[in-house]
């Protein structure tokens, strides 16, 4: 997917009973996702005025939202059905695993009915974003 700051919205949705330090950990990692799948979200690298490096970073506000793990759940099944919405679930068993050999070995034995999930990234057109989290408050 092709990310056009004037169309398109993205956020991530944190399980509200995830220990901060795990929330944390999820929106890293969904970030990180988002960041490496999206074309175009992220901004050209700059350096201050006396040279020193900075990264680019995204081009439009990622809004950490909070969700109950069904309502989560609910919206992941949702996105199963619309067209343009680039969906990154991260699992409790992800978060889990020790390492990503342990991670594939879990999940691929795992029917999606049966993940829970800490978290979910969504990216896609404005309106479609906002139906699926308009109901949802921000992460404190």
């Amino acid at each position: 997917m092709q990310f056009d700051v004037s169309t398109h919205r993205c956020a991530i949705i944190i399980n509200q009973d995830l220990a901060l330090g795990l929330a944390m950990n999820a929106a890293s990692i969904i970030g990180v996702g988002i960041g490496n799948k999206i074309e175009q979200l992220i901004g050209q690298d700059l350096a201050s005025a006396d040279n020193i490096h900075y990264p680019g970073v995204i081009l439009a506000s990622l809004p950490i939202l909070k969700g109950s793990a069904d309502r989560i759940k609910q919206i992941q099944k949702e996105c199963y059905d619309i067209e343009d919405v680039y969906l990154l679930p991260f699992s409790l068993i992800a978060q889990s695993c020790k390492n990503y050999d342990e991670y594939k070995l879990r999940l691929m034995s795992t029917l999606d009915q049966d993940i829970q999930l800490a978290a979910i990234g969504l990216v896609g057109k404005k309106n479609k974003i906002n139906k699926l989290t308009g109901n949802l408050s921000l992460f404190k």
